[in-house]
């Protein structure tokens, strides 16, 4: 557990300063001095934000009746900011298009098992 702990530990700093090296670049563009508890203070709501918003992906998920989180999930966290579920949607939308078409569909079979259908 303490190993766990370590990990969650490092990817909040890496995020905390991937946050702060955003911040900072946006103001250097606007040509705006932001100060470093302003910073701080923004990497750590963006920290928390995204903490909330793999909470919601989880539950949609669960609501789903499934356990892992899809593009679905992500689109429908986004529902109250039309501007950002149409740019996701548009997202995802391209990367099925990248996506390898092999003109088969999976279903599932009743035990379980993948089954293939033409």
């Amino acid at each position: 557990m303490e190993e766990e702990d370590e990990r969650a530990e490092i990817l909040r700093d890496r995020f905390r300063l991937s946050a702060i090296s955003i911040v900072e670049a946006e103001g250097k563009k606007l040509g705006l001095e932001i100060s470093e508890p302003v910073v701080a203070c923004v990497a750590d709501l963006a920290f928390k934000f995204s903490e909330q918003l793999a909470k919601d992906f989880e539950l949609f998920a669960q609501h789903a009746g499934r356990k892992s989180v899809t593009m679905e999930d992500v689109i429908l966290s986004a529902h109250r900011n039309e501007h950002l579920a149409s740019v996701l949607r548009t997202f995802s939308d391209e990367l099925k298009g990248k996506e390898p078409q092999t003109g088969r569909k999976k279903r599932k079979a009743s035990k379980g098992e993948d089954v293939t259908i033409s």
